[in-house]
């Protein structure tokens, strides 16, 4: 978890969006994305990322369920099929602008075929 302060080099050399806040999901599989040439146990990811490892658990769990990482026990590494993980992209990108545009209770009232297939 944050401190609420960071590093005066890490804010120099982050990108400009690397702050916005994110859910732990979207953390872990960019996490995952960047550093795609290793697998990760999920205490790994949790320390790296300042989560706590049960939770980390069972996001990977969840985002195994829906083909988005692969899983070895006990490491965790994101899916190798870029396809999938592309669409998965997409559709977030869609439901951030849709959250945005139309609120979050409508959500479910706007949920294509698309949307069922990646959850």
């Amino acid at each position: 978890m944050s401190s609420g302060t960071i590093d005066i080099d890490e804010f120099e050399n982050a990108d400009a969006d690397e702050f916005e806040e994110r859910n732990d999901t979207e953390r872990i599989v960019l996490f995952l994305d960047k550093n795609n040439d290793r697998a990760w146990k999920a205490a790994t990811i949790a320390e790296q990322l300042g989560l706590d490892t049960d939770a980390v658990s069972a996001i990977l769990s969840r985002l195994k369920e829906r083909g988005l990482v692969r899983h070895k026990r006990p490491y965790w590494a994101i899916t190798d099929d870029e396809e999938r993980l592309q669409s998965a992209y997409r559709l977030h990108r869609r439901y951030e602008t849709a959250d945005e545009q139309y609120g979050e209770e409508r959500l479910e009232d706007l949920q294509t075929d698309e949307m069922e297939e990646v959850q």
